[in-house]
C-alpha cells in the first residue's frame, strides 16, 4: 500500500521534467531587430566642394581668355590650363561621391550647373572673340538652359541622371574646346570643326532623349500622387 504515494511522487516528478522539456524545447520570442537608420549625407563634402570650386574657376579663366584680346600665348595657356583643371573637378567629384557614398541631391543638381557655367563661358568667350560661330553657342546654350529648366521642372517628381550620352556630349565639348583655346596653327581648323560638329550633333540629340525622361518622370510622378 505504501508503493502508491511513491508512485505518485514519480508520476509528478516525470510530469514536471516532460513539461520543463517541453517549455526549454519552445522558442524563446526575442525582440525585433532594430535598423539603424542610414547616417545622412551632410551636403557640405569634398565632392560638393569640389564641384563649387569649379564655379570658383570660371570667371578667373575667363579673365586669363580675354587677356590681350585673346591673341597673347602666355595668357591663351594659362586659360586653357584653368579650363582643363576645372573639367578635371568634374570626374574627380564624381569618383569621389561614388566612391565614399557623398552622392546628394545638391551636388546631382549642382553638378551639370557647374559644367553649365564652364562651358557656356567658354563657347560666349571664343564667339566674342570671333573664333567660334554665334549659332554653335546659341544652340549649345538653349540646350544646356532647357535641360537646367527641366530639372527645376521635374525635381519634386525626382532627379534624372546623368546618361551615358550626357557624359560622352560633355567630353566632346571640352575636348572641342580645348582644342579652340589652344594657340595652334590653321592647318588645326578641320580638326577644330569636326570635333566641334560632333559636340552640337550629341547636344541636340542628348537634349531630345532628355526631354523625353523628363516628361515621362513627371508623368510617373503625377500617377503616384494622384495629381
Amino acid at each position: 500500500m505504501s508503493a502508491a504515494p511513491s508512485d505518485a511522487g514519480e508520476g509528478m516528478t516525470r510530469a514536471a521534467g516532460s513539461d520543463a522539456r517541453k517549455a526549454s524545447a519552445e522558442p524563446v520570442p526575442t525582440p525585433e531587430a532594430v535598423v539603424p537608420e542610414p547616417t545622412p549625407v551632410p551636403t557640405w563634402n569634398v565632392a560638393n566642394i569640389l564641384t563649387l570650386s569649379r564655379l570658383v574657376l570660371v570667371p578667373l579663366f575667363v579673365v586669363a581668355l580675354f587677356i590681350g584680346d585673346g591673341a597673347d600665348t602666355t595668357w591663351r595657356a594659362i586659360a586653357t590650363g584653368l579650363f582643363v583643371v576645372a573639367s578635371a573637378t568634374d570626374h574627380v567629384d564624381g569618383w569621389v561621391a561614388r566612391k565614399y557614398g557623398l552622392i546628394t541631391d545638391f551636388g546631382k543638381i549642382a553638378d551639370p550647373i557647374a559644367d553649365k557655367a564652364l562651358i557656356g563661358a567658354a563657347l560666349v568667350g571664343l564667339s566674342v572673340l570671333g573664333e567660334l560661330p554665334w549659332w554653335v553657342t546659341i544652340v549649345i546654350a538653349v540646350r544646356e538652359i532647357g535641360v537646367t529648366l527641366l530639372r527645376f521642372w521635374v525635381i519634386r517628381h525626382g532627379v534624372i541622371p546623368a546618361s551615358r550620352g550626357g557624359k560622352a556630349k560633355t567630353m566632346t565639348q571640352i575636348l572641342a574646346i580645348v582644342v579652340y583655346l589652344l594657340p595652334l596653327p590653321a592647318g588645326a581648323d578641320p580638326v577644330r570643326w569636326a570635333l566641334m560638329g560632333l559636340a552640337v550633333l550629341l547636344t541636340v540629340v542628348t537634349g531630345v532623349d532628355y526631354l523625353v525622361r523628363a516628361v515621362r518622370l513627371r508623368a510617373a510622378g503625377r500617377r503616384a500622387t494622384g495629381a
